[in-house]
């Protein structure tokens, strides 16, 4: 193992929605650096794109290696053995062959009419109450919230106790350690109640959970801790990064006014500005999980030594010059489409589909019903999380032009 003192990562508090600029001297200079996160042992932290794709995507790299290990992290409670971010394949690609056919691409434009209709529905509300409106509690929340509920079979009229208990699953320094093993416990008892009425209805429902509790009762597919873990993860996952990201991609087109208005002259260019803004806004607070080494590996001239863990900064990889041009340019007619704002390799977002079309027809529906689309007031008026692994706004007021 290297004697290197690690540097303490982050290396600051998240700057909005700006990448650390130390990422570019390190890509250039350090691009394997050894790191400390909050909690657990010292890391190599990979910063530049191709490193990160084979950090992410190589099965010299292993997730259930982490298993029993202090793994590095910026959450004070470490993933359990039993939940799929801790596994590799072939026990990885199991339980991920049980969800996989809700979040292919052809399931998932299945759903995009009720999406659109939701959208819809809750523009509706704004344009009925009127300028100013909270970006966040009356769009961005309700439209993914009410997605993987109805996907899920989740009671919709939950939320306000689920958003919580995601919260605290998602928590940094919000809560206290004690506060987060009471929330995720509440959330797991909750996710057990609900399979405890599928079982109890004798199944055959059509959403996941039932779904669920078919492949574990009658096919013996996962194990009874795996399927709670697996239902949390839609949960808490299903909603979460597209809540944040709707209003972090607005927040970022209002303040890049000549690609707003490329985007409202041509919204056809909707989904092309998805994959821009999915590569340009770093939505995680620090990087992401490690993988561990099972043999010495080399990625920039570094050895990686077996047993070592790495940690990829996706936020880096995705501003990598030897990749993007012009890589800080927001640009939604970029050549260069690929990002690892997804993931990559066998961990790559099982929902990716899914957050795809709803921010595509979050955006176009913004764009195209509320004209003028702005902040209300000045941008210091949005609140913005703390104390999370993903950031965005927790409200963000705004307005719109109205018919005289």
């Amino acid at each position: 193992m290297t004697s290197a003192e690690p540097t303490t990562y982050p290396f600051g508090e998240p700057d909005r929605l700006e990448p650390d600029p130390l990422f570019a001297a390190l890509r250039a200079e350090r691009p394997l650096t050894r790191v400390r996160l909050p909690y657990g042992e010292a890391a190599w932290l990979a910063t530049r794109y191709e490193d990160v794709r084979t950090v992410l995507g190589d099965p010299r790299f292993s997730r259930a290696a982490g298993v029993g290990r202090d793994e590095p992290r910026m959450r004070p409670h470490l993933l359990p053995p039993d939940t799929i971010m801790s596994m590799d394949p072939p026990e990885h690609s199991r339980l991920r062959r049980l969800v996989t056919k809700a979040f292919t691409v052809r399931g998932v434009e299945r759903l995009r009419p009720r999406a659109q209709q939701i959208a819809d529905g809750l523009v509706d509300a704004m344009l009925a109450g009127g300028a100013p409106a909270d970006l966040v509690e009356d769009f961005a929340l309700p439209l993914p919230i009410t997605v993987i509920c109805e996907l899920l079979g989740v009671p919709y009229e939950d939320r306000t106790d689920f958003r919580l208990w995601s919260d605290a699953f998602l928590s940094t320094t919000k809560y206290t350690p004690d506060e987060v093993r009471l929330y995720v416990g509440r959330l797991r008892e909750y996710m057990a109640g609900l399979i405890a009425e599928r079982r109890a209805a004798g199944g055959g429902g059509e959403d996941l959970l039932s779904g669920l509790v078919v492949a574990r009762d009658e096919d013996d597919r996962l194990s009874e801790g795996e399927m709670l873990s697996l239902a949390e993860g839609l949960l808490v996952a299903g909603h979460e990064t597209t809540a944040s990201q709707i209003p972090n991609f607005v927040y970022v087109l209002l303040n890049h006014p000549e690609q707003l208005e490329t985007l409202r002259a041509d919204l056809s260019l909707v989904p092309r500005a998805v994959e821009e803004l999915m590569r340009f806004v770093p939505l995680g607070t620090g990087a992401g999980i490690a993988r561990y080494a099972l043999e010495d590996v080399e990625l920039s001239g570094v050895t990686v030594r077996a047993g070592e863990p790495v940690l990829p900064a996706m936020a880096s990889a995705n501003r990598d010059e030897s990749v993007y041009t012009d890589p800080d340019r927001l640009d939604l007619l970029r050549k260069e489409s690929s990002h690892v704002g997804f993931g990559h390799g066998p961990h790559h977002c099982l929902g990716a589909p899914l957050a795809r079309m709803e921010l595509q027809v979050a955006l176009d529906t913004l764009l195209r019903r509320l004209p003028g689309l702005r902040f209300a007031g000045a941008e210091e008026g949005i609140e913005w999380k703390d104390g999370l692994a993903t950031r965005g706004p927790a409200r963000m007021p705004v307005a719109w032009d109205t018919a005289d």
